[in-house]
């Protein structure tokens, strides 16, 4: 046995711990180990034909059962998956940053839980699909999703038909998927997880309320914004309460007028000066260097300051301007110290990329998409089980194994006579092999009895042929 498989056997073991019952071991161990196998689909039938191909039937029963209905905590697997891991990237180095993000999943149908027309990454467009709100924590080394939210639009929520079809917890209702992030974020840290930077893009980090609860939360944040966010440019900000008339209750709030606006984030960038611009590298690509032209500058967000007494505080605009392009194509705020120089503000904002790496591995190796059931539970337990294999892969290769390495567990002798559920081979289905020739014309008219039609394999046939001429 290869040590890695000692480690594997180990950690499956400590997972199993957390489940409740003893007998959810084996399936928690054939479920991981199916995943990690090589195959195109990772959706448990296939699994079964793959752990135990001698015992099909009763090894997708148990692992069926074991994904869509059993009662298992997701949050205590992740847990325990988490308090695995993460010694194994604390030894290469801090964690830096907590991205939050989402995944779509595309999806046919109407019935599988959440599933709606709505913006799929995986597609770059809107399509029908399944959406799930993600927390990953990262340094320079790795990064680990550990915690995964499926987002339940409104028209699901409110609908009690289809939540009591996919077993839609009572508790959960409607919330938008900042709010989903927001309650994560909190989690996390109520768990104890070492804390980073928030690092999110535009899709987060446009909801005011939801770079307002990170702030609240002790946590700094780099948040992808878009270009008509509205920012108070260096030396500027909201006009101070008017003047009392003696009448009433003294005014408070903060006003605007005609000629005192606040500017869009892509307007205070391109008015920047051209020596405000420089280049800076963030990380090592396959393909070499990765660089481009970044500025940052000190604003205070402007969005419904009309409504507050006091201004926001300031923060940091970060724009990144490529060379050739006619203007600055992304923006962030960012909550780091003032003293924070630009290449720690370009180095954080683009650690997001290491959540899409996290992504692109869970479903295209480890099949996070390929789960066919429709229920909220299965859904859940589906996606803890492929972060729960993903996670003896980060831990393998923060302490062992180069960046890109792969387990290659021993997949079971299948039987000679295996056939796989609908396979063309199976018994029953219609054989390549077997004589298709057309039966002879009947004599007679309409009424008269079809001729057979011949199905035996021609060398069978032949051979049938021969023993009735023989017998005769």
């Amino acid at each position: 046995m290869a040590d890695w498989e000692e480690r594997f056997d180990d950690y499956v073991g400590r997972l199993g711990d957390v489940l409740g019952h003893a007998d959810r071991h084996a399936p928690l161990r054939a479920y991981c180990t199916g995943l990690l196998l090589p195959g195109e689909r990772k959706s448990v039938e296939p699994m079964a034909a793959r752990v135990d191909p001698a015992r099909v039937g009763a090894a997708h029963q148990s692992l069926h059962h074991f994904v869509a209905k059993a009662a298992w905590d997701d949050a205590a697997l992740l847990e325990a998956v988490r308090d695995h891991v993460l010694p194994a990237m604390l030894e290469r180095g801090p964690i830096r940053a907590w991205i939050v993000d989402d995944t779509g999943l595309p999806k046919r149908g109407r019935l599988s839980v959440g599933v709606a027309r709505q913006y799929c990454g995986q597609l770059g467009k809107r399509e029908n699909c399944q959406v799930a709100v993600t927390l990953s924590v990262a340094n320079e080394a790795a990064s680990l999703p550990v915690a995964y939210r499926l987002y339940l639009p409104e028209t699901w929520a409110g609908d009690p038909a289809r939540r009591a079809m996919a077993g839609v917890p009572e508790e959960v209702g409607f919330a938008t998927k900042p709010a989903i992030a927001l309650g994560q974020v909190r989690q996390a840290l109520a768990d104890g997880v070492p804390p980073g930077v928030v690092v999110t893009d535009a899709g987060y980090g446009n909801a005011t309320d939801f770079r307002d609860g990170v702030t609240g939360l002790g946590l700094s944040y780099v948040a992808g914004i878009q270009g008509t966010t509205t920012l108070w440019p260096p030396g500027t900000g909201p006009l101070p309460a008017g003047p009392w008339s003696g009448k009433g209750r003294p005014p408070k709030r903060l006003r605007r007028d005609a000629a005192h606006q606040p500017l869009a984030a892509e307007a205070a960038a391109a008015g920047l000066p051209a020596a405000a611009w420089r280049t800076v590298t963030w990380r090592e690509g396959t393909a070499g260097p990765l660089a481009s032209r970044f500025a940052a500058v000190r604003v205070r967000p402007a969005h419904d300051d009309f409504r507050r007494s006091e201004p926001r505080a300031e923060e940091w605009l970060l724009a990144e301007w490529p060379e050739g392009e006619g203007e600055p194509t992304k923006y962030w705020l960012s909550t780091l110290p003032e003293t924070a120089p630009l290449e720690e503000l370009v180095a954080t904002a683009k650690l997001r990329w290491r959540v899409e790496r996290d992504f692109e591995e869970l479903k295209q190796e480890l099949g996070l998409g390929h789960f066919e059931g429709r229920g909220w539970r299965g859904f859940h337990h589906h996606a803890s089980l492929c972060i729960a294999a993903y996670g003896f892969l980060v831990a393998e290769r923060c302490r062992f194994s180069p960046p890109g390495w792969r387990p290659r567990p021993r997949a079971p002798e299948r039987p000679a006579d295996y056939r796989p559920r609908n396979s063309p081979r199976a018994p029953g289905a219609a054989q390549p092999g077997l004589d298709r020739h057309p039966a002879p014309a009947p004599g007679g008219g309409a009424d008269a009895p079809p001729a057979a039609l011949p199905l035996l394999p021609a060398g069978l046939r032949a051979a049938a042929c021969v023993q009735q001429f023989m017998t005769r």
